[in-house]
């Protein structure tokens, strides 16, 4: 047997074991040596039966004097009581509706209990006890030790996967140690095969806290030196120095008709100073919604096209390219630059005999006159990858809500329209974002990644005014509403399910569109959006609203990254407390974007203290970072980044909430990387460094 040994050639699993484990992801002997305790049970306090005491957590070594069944008249439960003596004396212990204990635990066999005191009927008795027969040569599993407790799926476990894993812990030793022993004996950590011994039958409770630290600190060592090999890998390609002309920017800045936040003119400096350089920037944009990022991108576009290179900006949807095409085209009008837009159902370019215009063309010309460079900037969605499109010389790549576009991916973009030839030199990235993003994720995650931040709103931007409403403020909170949308304004409401579930208490959008339209607000426009719609239906919900079609648009959070609806005043929030606090930031980011007072409404039904304090927190953060590194410390990693998407082994998640963990882990492959960039003197870590880079699909 060895580590690639399929689980179906393993003792005691059979097809319908190796199915039900092939469910949570474990195909082999591997994958199984890597399902991971999620905690421990202390049975290794063990006592004489006539030291135990009341509501204590015990371990005792005695045998069986007597075991039986006996059922319940009322309630119909099998009960299963069985006597125990050691040389001290004699105990019961209780069992509920497991009649074949009696099969299992026979009179005369030696068995450890572990499990804590109860007393009933002027008796102490262990209430429900783990339980383990025992001989004198047999090393215990379940009972009298640090017990681990796995993940468990229907049909399996933690006891069956204590039997299972327990003969395989020697294999652990073919795991090979990809770190460098100067970097375990500096943090104090144990090799890998002592750690996936430790980290599922622990000797003490600290062992296996080592094992936990040893086995994330060795997953952030490989995410965090593919980020950091990624970085050095652009510092050794080619970009166009594109030139700093501050003349020019002078000139844009001065024809804004607001000024430029102080936070702003930061990230256009080290945005503008980054595309001097022979390398290519690689730059991440961060801040609130409504705090200007497109005016700063569009600054570093100008200075881009006036140096003679094109432009790509390429965002998720075709509505919020819509978006874009028309910000910038006000934007960059002074300076007569050609703006395209290319989406699935828009083809256009602007006009330079009218100001502020465009004219349809066709998608062909589009492309041919973007590959003549006749095109400066083109907006688009990620079609703007596809072959059909080449530029002549772009020099500059803006994306909006993507952090991540590899070296190869850039290279696509920069072939020449015959598609024979490539340019020599990879063009900038700058990527945009919302989403506020916690330090230890910035230097764990997005560690290739320069960032900059936009961390004040414009001058003039009204507040936002937010209040938590209970249930029973619910009316009033709609009577608010009708007199906004009477006003001219319009609303959103956001839910949390698409469809009603009996697990979560919560409203479901088609629900709630259906109660707003028909019994709350009959006399208005009611629209519904969700994410198992179609991404055109999706587009053309959103834009009807944009253009006042409806009044009230109920959504699930699909409207996160979403477009600018001026006009938007009021945000509902059902089941609030179901959201992240970075995440009903944004949220709410959709509404104050024009000239009225705008509102945001907590919807809650929870009336836990920890819930109210932790919306209470929306109300007094200054900003979405501050709330992003709450958000983390509350939810953790997994729920914050989403653990599915993240691709990110669940230890080093967990370990993402310990800024000076992920500090040292990122010391230790900044040492290591300075000494020896190509890894040539550790083929382990080399080997395991490339394999993990696949797995994790770093693109």
């Amino acid at each position: 047997m060895n580590l690639a040994t399929p689980i179906g050639q393993i003792s005691r699993i059979g097809p319908i074991y190796a199915k039900r484990l092939q469910r949570m992801g474990i195909k082999e002997v591997k994958d199984l040596l890597f399902h991971f305790p999620h905690r421990y049970q202390d049975f290794s306090n063990i006592r004489a039966i006539r030291d135990v005491g009341l509501g204590e957590v015990v371990t005792i070594l005695g045998k069986v004097l007597d075991i039986q069944n006996t059922r319940t008249p009322r309630k119909r439960m099998n009960i299963t009581e069985a006597i125990v003596e050691d040389a001290s004396g004699a105990i019961k212990a209780v069992w509920f509706n497991q009649p074949f204990l009696l099969q299992n635990l026979r009179p005369e066999l030696h068995v450890v209990l572990s499990g804590k005191t109860s007393f009933a009927n002027d008796s102490l008795f262990l209430s429900n006890p783990s339980y383990e027969v025992t001989r004198p040569e047999q090393e215990l599993k379940h009972t009298g030790r640090i017990v681990p407790i796995y993940p468990e799926t229907a049909g399996i476990t933690s006891r069956w996967f204590r039997y299972v894993v327990k003969p395989l812990l020697p294999l652990a030793e073919k795991f090979p140690e990809y770190l460098p022993p100067e970097i375990l004996q500096r943090q104090a950590i144990p090799r890998l095969s002592e750690a996936l011994k430790h980290i599922h039958f622990p000797p003490t409770l600290e062992d296996a806290k080592l094992a936990r630290k040893r086995i994330a600190f060795g997953e952030l060592f490989l995410i965090q030196t593919v980020a950091l090999k990624e970085k050095m890998k652009l510092r050794n390609t080619y970009a166009p120095e594109i030139h700093f002309d501050i003349e020019l920017a002078k000139e844009f800045v001065t024809s804004l008709p607001f000024t430029l936040t102080d936070s702003q003119r930061a990230s256009a400096w080290e945005i503008l100073q980054d595309l001097e350089k022979p390398y290519p920037m690689n730059r991440l944009l961060e801040g609130d919604v409504g705090s200007g990022k497109t005016v700063v991108a569009a600054m570093a576009a100008l200075q881009t096209i006036k140096a003679n290179h094109q432009v790509a900006f390429m965002v998720p949807t075709e509505i919020l390219a819509e978006q874009h095409f028309h910000n910038l085209t006000k934007l960059l009008d002074p300076w007569r630059v050609t703006v395209a837009i290319l989406t699935h159902s828009a083809h256009r370019k602007t006009s330079q005999k009218v100001k502020y215009s465009a004219f349809k063309i066709s998608k062909t010309r589009v492309a041919k006159e973007t590959a003549e460079g006749k095109i400066d900037i083109i907006i688009g969605t990620h079609a703007l990858i596809q072959d059909t499109v080449k530029f002549q010389n772009l020099g500059l790549i803006i994306i909006d809500e993507q952090h991540r576009f590899g070296v190869e991916q850039r290279a696509a973009l920069c072939k020449t329209r015959t598609g024979n030839d490539e340019q020599k030199a990879i063009p900038h990235l700058l990527s945009m974002t919302a989403t506020p993003i916690p330090r230890t994720l910035s230097l764990a995650i997005y560690g290739d990644l320069d960032l900059s931040l936009i961390t004040h709103m414009p001058k003039g931007r009204k507040e936002i005014i937010t209040k938590i409403i209970p249930p029973a403020g619910r009316s009033e909170a709609y009577q608010f509403i009708r007199e906004q949308i009477q006003k001219g304004r319009q609303a959103f409401v956001i839910c949390p399910l698409i469809e009603e579930s009996e697990k979560l208490e919560a409203k479901a959008a088609i629900k709630e569109h259906e109660t707003l339209q028909k019994k709350t607000f009959p006399d208005f426009k009611v629209a519904l959006l969700h994410g198992k719609m179609k991404g055109k239906e999706k587009e053309k919900i959103m834009k009807e609203f944009q253009e006042k079609k409806a009044d009230i648009l109920v959504s699930t959070s699909v409207v996160e990254v979403g477009i600018d609806i001026e006009n938007a005043a009021v945000m509902v929030i059902e089941g609030a407390e179901r959201f992240g606090l970075a995440q009903l930031y944004q949220f709410r980011g959709r509404v104050g974007r024009g000239e009225h007072q705008s509102y945001c409404f907590l919807f809650t039904d929870s009336t836990a203290k920890t819930t109210r304090a932790r919306l209470k927190a929306l109300l007094t953060a200054k900003n979405s970072f501050e709330l992003a590194e709450e958000d983390l410390k509350i939810r953790g990693p997994g729920d914050f980044i989403g653990s599915r998407q993240s691709d990110m082994p669940d230890l080093a998640m967990a370990s993402l909430s310990d800024l000076e963990f992920v500090k040292a882990v990122r010391a230790e492959v900044e040492d290591v990387l300075s000494k020896d960039p190509e890894l040539k003197t550790n083929p382990l870590l080399r080997a395991k460094y490339e394999a993990f880079r696949k797995e994790i699909h770093f693109e």
